[in-house]
């Protein structure tokens, strides 16, 4: 049977593929976003949102920009999953615009009342799920259809969240549950690509050992950093669930062991994904330990920031026909961001110059997204470079 012809798409570039519009719009949000929460936080602004000022602030990380970037990351990998066409033009736009819309809603910029704020908010992640599964099963393709149910936690996460504020006045679980869906969703999709990449580039260019497939000890560290996490989320300050981050943070050590980073100084393309993986054991141990205001950066800007602008720049660079190399402006940007990971968790107690931690923190944070979205903005609007053949890796 003749199969049918496929259409040729003629609209804009930047909506021709699902990367394109959420990478850009991550970048462009990560940019503004806490620099205006320094101005929020310093008194010098003053929003109308419905969520108190901290609450507004690790929203809008979580389910705004994270939200937007594992939104771009999926609509990239289930083509290649399903072997149907990627998403794209009016329906891709449309999406864009809802979780714009959330953005707006959240800030108190449309003028809504809290239930509105949560259905306007909570519509990007819904539309986010029934598309997903509606394109895995169009496609038959089973077996990544459980990839609907991190997605459909997060928006529950949401959900909680929204709920909490409007019920008592501020979010207490929907906090970590959104933190904790997110730093999973991490060492899920992180443990497949990281050693997969690797792998593929140390068998092309450097002979001599390479990463140990995914195997049971991998699901052990899965199993352990699910139940840690669900503890962390349900009793965050039990003396047990403490002595089980620990215990999972030792664990993903060693499992980032296995994976050859070591041998990937020659490739920062490679290195930055074992760098911002790194983050996710030292995060769940400064919480096993009691400091959670620094396992909470070092989580949110280590572990979740370093691999979203580590896979966003990867992504871009092969789904544009770009060779998988970056820059040294790209590679002092993730080097500032990781510092200003660091610093902020000690940002009470460090002071530099007469700047506070905080204050330095957000400002290598503002340099570092400016280079990125200098370096890789571009790429995302403009047409795909014909000199090479397609990227079929995420």
């Amino acid at each position: 049977m003749k199969q049918p012809q496929r259409k040729i798409y003629t609209g804009p570039t930047l909506f021709s593929y699902g990367f394109r519009p959420f990478f850009l719009a991550a970048m462009a949000f990560g940019l503004i976003i806490i620099p205006l929460w320094i101005a929020v936080y310093l008194g010098h602004l003053e929003l109308n949102s419905v969520f108190p000022p901290l609450d507004w602030h690790i929203h809008e990380m979580l389910f705004g920009y994270a939200g937007a970037v594992i939104s771009g990351f999926l609509f990239t990998a289930i083509p290649n999953w399903t072997g149907r066409m990627p998403i794209r033009g009016w329906p891709l736009m449309l999406l864009l615009g809802i979780w714009v819309v959330g953005r707006l809603a959240m800030a108190g910029i449309l003028d809504f009342g809290p239930l509105l704020v949560m259905v306007t908010d909570c519509a990007f992640l819904a539309a986010i799920c029934l598309m997903i599964a509606t394109e895995v099963i169009a496609g038959r393709n089973w077996r990544n259809l459980k990839v609907v149910i991190p997605v459909f936690l997060f928006l529950c996460a949401n959900i909680v969240f929204h709920t909490e504020v409007i019920v008592q006045g501020g979010a207490d679980l929907g906090r970590r549950l959104g933190i904790a869906v997110v730093v999973f969703l991490i060492t899920l999709i992180g443990g497949r690509i990281i050693p997969s990449f690797t792998r593929n580039w140390l068998v092309k260019t450097t002979p001599g050992p390479l990463p140990i497939p995914f195997n049971r000890f991998d699901a052990i560290c899965l199993l352990s950093g699910a139940a840690s996490l669900i503890g962390w989320v349900a009793l965050p300050d039990a003396q047990i669930i403490g002595g089980l981050l620990i215990t999972t943070a030792a664990l993903h050590v060693l499992r980032l062991s296995r994976w050859q980073g070591v041998r990937t100084f020659a490739s920062p393309l490679l290195l930055i994904l074992h760098v911002a993986y790194a983050f996710v054991p030292i995060g769940l141990f400064a919480l096993g330990i009691g400091a959670s205001p620094a396992g909470l950066h070092l989580l949110g800007i280590g572990a979740i920031v370093g691999m979203t602008i580590a896979v966003m720049v990867r992504a871009t660079l092969g789904h544009t026909g770009r060779p998988l190399q970056i820059g040294n402006s790209v590679i002092w940007a993730f080097a500032l961001l990781m510092i200003a990971a660091i610093l902020r968790s000690f940002a009470d107690t460090l002071q530099i110059f007469g700047l506070t931690g905080l204050n330095i923190s957000a400002g290598l944070w503002a340099i570092g997204f400016s280079i990125v979205l200098m370096r890789i903005g571009p790429m995302l609007w403009s047409k795909r470079v014909k000199q090479r053949t397609p990227n079929k890796q995420p």
